[in-house]
C-alpha cells in the first residue's frame, strides 16, 4: 500500500505543478496580450527620427560656455566617437549579456524572481539596457511604478526595439539618454560636467566612474561623496576585468587612478540676470525649441568683464555697509541673509530689503553688452534692476540738457549765474531748487556747471532752452520712459531704465552715434545652421563736432569735477569721461563713465526708495565701483585711444570769469583753453582784466561788445 501511495502522491504533485505552470502561463500570456492592447504601449516608430531633448547652450563672446537652458542638460555624441572602454564600462555593470540577448536577459529574470519571492518584495530588478532605454525614452507611457503591468510594457517595447534597431544603435541611444547626476543627461554632458572634457577623451577610470552613476546618481555623486564614488568606480573596473574588457594590469592601474574632477569654473551660475534677460527674448521667438532642440546661442557677454563687474559692485556695496563712507543705518546684506535663513527655519516673515546695485557695460561702437548685473543675489530676487527698474537718474540726466544747449548754438564758455531760483508752478506752488551743498557760486561757465554738477546752472540752462527741447533731446538719445515737460527734469526727476541710460551714453563715447543695446550675436540650431542673427542698431544723434565739445566737457567730470577723487586720483588716468548722479534725499546714486571703447554705468539704492545714508553722493559711493571695474578691464587689454578732434572744431584761450577771449592781462589761474564747434567760438575780449590804467568793463556792456579782435590761431 505504501509502495503504491508514494508514486501516486508524486504523480499528483507533478500534475498540480504542471497545472500551476499552465495557469500561470495562461495568466502571463493574457497579461502580455492585454498590456499593450488598444495602443497602451508606445510606438517605437518615433525613434526613426528620434533625437533626445538637448539643452540650448549659451556661449560668451569668446566661445566659452556660460550656461544651458532646458529641462535636461544633454549634448549628443555619436556611437563611433565613444571610446570602446566607455561602452564596455556601462555594459559590464548594467547588462553584461547585452550583445547576446534579444532585449530580455532570462538568466537575470529568474534570479530576480527568486530573490523577490524570498524577500516578498521588489528587492531586485532585471532591466536590461534595452529595457532601461524603453522607459527613459517613453517616461510618460512607461512610469517607474513597481507594477507588473509596467514591467510588461518595458519588455514589450524592449523586444520591439531589438527587432527594429541594431545593438549599436540601442547602446548609442541609451548612452545619450541616461541620467548621470548633477543635471547631466548622457555621457557627453556628464564628462564635461565632472571632468571638463569630452567623453571622447575619457580614460578607463573616468569612464568607469560615469558607468557607476546610473544606479543611484546622487548617492554616488563624486563631488559630494568622493570615497563612495571611488568604491563604486572600482567595482565597475573589476567587472570590466572579469568580463575580459581590460587586463589585470590595466585594471589595477585604473583602480589606483586618483579621482581628478574638473577644477575649472562651472559657469552655469554666471551672469544670471543677463541670461534670464536673454531667455525671455529667446523664449518668445523659439518657444519649446529653446529647451529641447539644442540651440546654440552666441552672446556678446565677456566673462572676464562680467566677473570684474560683479566683484567691483559687491565690494563697493560691502564697503558702504561696513561704514567706510560714514554710518550706514540699514541692515546689511550679510545680516539679511542670516536672518532669512533663520526665518525660513522658523516660518517668520523675511527680513527688510537690503542695499541693492546694478551695472551694465556696453561696447561703445556696437552696443554689445559685455557685462550685466541686475542685483546682488539672483536666487533671492530675480528682479533685474538693470533692465526693469525705473529710477530717477539725478544729475546723470544733465548731459541731455547740455546736449540740447550745444545743439542750439551754446558753447561751454558761456556764463550763467549760480544763484537762487524761485519758479511758480501751475498748481500754485513755488519750486526752489537747491544745489547739493545748498550754496551758490555766482557766475560759472557751462563747462564748470556740468563738471561740478551744479543744479542751478542746469535749471537756468533748461529754462532758457525750454522743457520740450530737453524732452526731445532725451528721446533722441533713446530714452523711452515718460519724461514730462516740467522744470524738474533738468536735474533728473523723470524715471529712466538703467540699460537705456547706459545706451544713451554710448553717444558721448563715439562722438554722436548712439548704439542700441544688443546681447545676442547669432542663434544656430544643433547642426550649425543660423536661425537668427540680430542686427546692430546705430543712429547718429549729434554732429561729430558738437558731440566732441560735449564729450570734452564730460571729461572734465573726471579731470577736475565730481568724479575726480574716485576716478583719476584713485589711479585710473586713461582717457575717460562720465557723470555722477544723486537724487533727492540721497535715495539713488549713480556713476556712468566711458572710454572711447567702453561705456559702463553703476547704480545703487533700495528697491523701495529710501535714504542710503546722510550725504550720499554718486561720486563718493558709486564711482569707486566703476574705477575698480575699469582698472581690472584695462589690465587685460591695451589702453583706449584718445578722442580725435573732428575737422572744424577749434580751440581758444578764454577767461573763465567772463567767458570771453583771454588777454595778456587775464590772470593765469583764470585762463584755460576751450574747444568750440564751428562758428561757436567767441570773438569778444575779456572785459574784466583790462591793461594798466583801464577800468574793467562789465560783461555784456556796450564797451564790451565793441571790444573785438580777430580770432587767435588755433592751438
Amino acid at each position: 500500500m505504501a509502495a503504491w501511495f508514494a508514486p501516486d502522491r508524486a504523480r499528483r504533485s507533478v500534475f498540480v505543478l504542471l497545472l500551476s505552470f499552465g495557469f500561470g502561463g495562461g495568466v502571463a500570456y493574457g497579461s502580455w496580450t492585454r498590456v499593450c492592447a488598444g495602443r497602451a504601449c508606445p510606438s517605437i516608430a518615433i525613434l526613426d527620427d528620434y533625437r533626445p531633448h538637448q539643452t540650448s547652450k549659451i556661449y560668451a563672446v569668446d566661445g566659452r560656455l556660460i550656461t544651458e537652458l532646458g529641462l535636461e542638460r544633454r549634448t549628443l555624441i555619436r556611437f563611433g566617437e565613444m571610446p570602446a572602454h566607455l561602452r564596455a564600462a556601462f555594459i559590464a555593470v548594467e547588462d553584461k549579456r547585452f550583445y547576446r540577448h534579444h532585449g530580455i536577459d532570462y538568466s537575470r529574470v529568474m534570479g530576480a524572481l527568486r530573490a523577490n519571492l524570498f524577500a516578498l518584495s521588489w528587492e531586485q530588478g532585471f532591466s536590461t539596457i534595452t529595457m532601461q532605454l524603453a522607459r527613459n525614452v517613453f517616461p510618460d507611457r512607461i512610469t517607474r511604478e513597481k507594477k507588473l503591468s509596467r514591467k510588461l510594457k518595458e519588455v514589450w517595447v524592449a523586444r520591439e526595439l531589438e527587432h527594429t534597431y541594431s545593438k549599436d544603435r540601442i547602446l548609442e541611444l541609451y548612452l545619450n539618454q541616461i541620467y548621470l547626476g548633477s543635471s547631466a543627461y548622457g555621457v557627453e554632458t556628464a564628462a564635461l560636467r565632472y571632468f571638463g572634457k569630452s567623453a571622447r577623451d575619457l580614460n578607463v577610470a573616468e569612464a568607469a566612474l560615469l558607468a557607476a552613476l546610473p544606479q543611484r546618481p546622487e548617492s554616488y555623486n563624486p563631488r559630494r561623496y568622493p570615497a563612495r564614488a571611488v568604491r563604486r568606480r572600482n567595482l565597475v573596473i573589476e567587472l570590466m576585468r572579469q568580463q575580459g574588457y581590460i587586463g589585470t594590469d590595466e585594471a589595477e592601474e585604473a583602480k589606483a587612478y586618483p579621482l581628478t574632477l574638473s577644477t575649472g569654473q562651472d559657469y552655469h551660475d554666471l551672469a544670471s540676470y543677463f541670461v534670464e534677460w536673454l531667455r525671455q527674448t529667446l523664449d518668445a521667438r523659439f518657444g519649446r525649441d529653446l529647451y529641447e532642440r539644442g540651440l546654440r546661442v552666441y552672446t556678446t557677454l565677456d566673462i572676464d568683464m562680467q566677473q570684474a563687474a560683479e566683484r567691483a559692485l559687491e565690494a563697493q556695496l560691502e564697503a558702504i555697509e561696513n561704514n567706510t563712507y560714514g554710518r550706514f543705518p540699514h541692515r546689511t546684506f550679510a545680516q539679511y541673509l542670516a536672518a532669512s535663513a533663520e526665518n525660513r527655519e522658523s516660518g517668520r516673515p523675511q527680513a527688510s530689503p537690503y542695499l541693492q546695485g546694478a551695472m551694465v557695460a556696453m561696447d561703445a561702437e556696437t552696443g554689445e553688452i559685455r557685462a550685466m548685473v541686475g542685483g546682488r543675489d539672483f536666487d533671492d530676487s530675480k528682479f533685474n534692476r538693470a533692465t526693469q527698474a525705473l529710477r530717477q537718474p539725478g544729475s546723470t540726466f544733465k548731459p541731455f540738457v547740455y546736449s540740447a544747449a550745444i545743439r542750439a548754438g551754446h558753447s561751454p564758455n558761456e556764463i550763467l549765474e549760480d544763484g537762487p531760483i524761485s519758479l511758480p508752478l501751475p498748481d500754485g506752488t513755488v519750486w526752489e531748487p537747491q544745489n547739493f551743498d545748498q550754496g551758490f557760486r555766482g557766475p560759472l561757465t557751462l563747462r564748470t556747471g556740468l563738471a561740478m554738477s551744479v543744479n542751478l546752472i542746469a535749471v537756468r540752462l533748461g529754462l532758457e532752452l525750454g522743457a520740450e527741447a530737453v524732452v526731445d533731446e532725451a528721446r533722441r538719445y533713446g530714452l523711452t520712459t515718460p519724461v514730462p515737460a516740467v522744470p524738474s527734469i533738468f536735474i533728473g526727476s523723470a524715471d529712466v531704465i538703467p540699460l537705456e541710460l547706459v545706451s544713451a551714453y554710448t553717444s558721448f563715447a563715439t562722438l554722436g552715434v548712439r548704439a542700441a543695446p544688443i546681447g545676442i550675436r547669432r542663434v544656430e540650431d544643433a547642426a550649425g545652421a543660423v536661425l537668427w542673427q540680430p542686427q546692430q542698431r546705430r543712429e547718429r544723434v549729434m554732429p561729430p563736432d558738437q558731440a566732441f565739445v560735449l564729450t570734452d566737457m564730460l571729461r572734465d567730470v573726471v579731470r577736475g569735477g565730481t568724479a575726480t577723487s574716485a576716478v583719476t586720483r584713485a589711479g585710473f588716468t586713461l582717457p575717460a569721461g562720465g557723470k555722477t548722479g544723486t537724487t533727492n534725499d540721497y535715495t539713488d546714486v549713480w556713476y556712468l563713465g566711458f572710454t572711447r571703447e567702453l561705456v559702463a554705468g553703476f547704480w545703487m539704492g533700495f528697491d523701495r526708495p529710501d535714504r542710503i545714508k546722510a550725504g550720499a553722493q554718486g561720486g563718493q559711493l558709486t564711482a569707486p565701483a566703476w574705477t575698480a571695474f575699469m582698472r581690472e578691464v584695462y589690465e587685460r587689454r591695451p589702453p583706449p585711444p584718445d578722442w580725435t578732434r573732428p575737422t572744424g572744431v577749434v580751440t581758444r584761450e578764454i577767461d573763465v570769469q567772463s567767458g570771453k577771449l583771454a588777454t595778456a592781462n587775464c590772470p593765469a589761474a583764470s585762463r584755460r583753453w576751450e574747444v568750440f564747434a564751428p562758428g561757436a567760438a567767441p570773438v569778444e575780449l575779456c572785459p574784466l582784466h583790462p591793461g594798466p590804467g583801464a577800468a574793467p568793463v562789465a560783461p555784456g556792456s556796450d564797451a564790451s561788445k565793441a571790444s573785438k579782435r580777430g580770432n587767435p590761431a588755433a592751438r
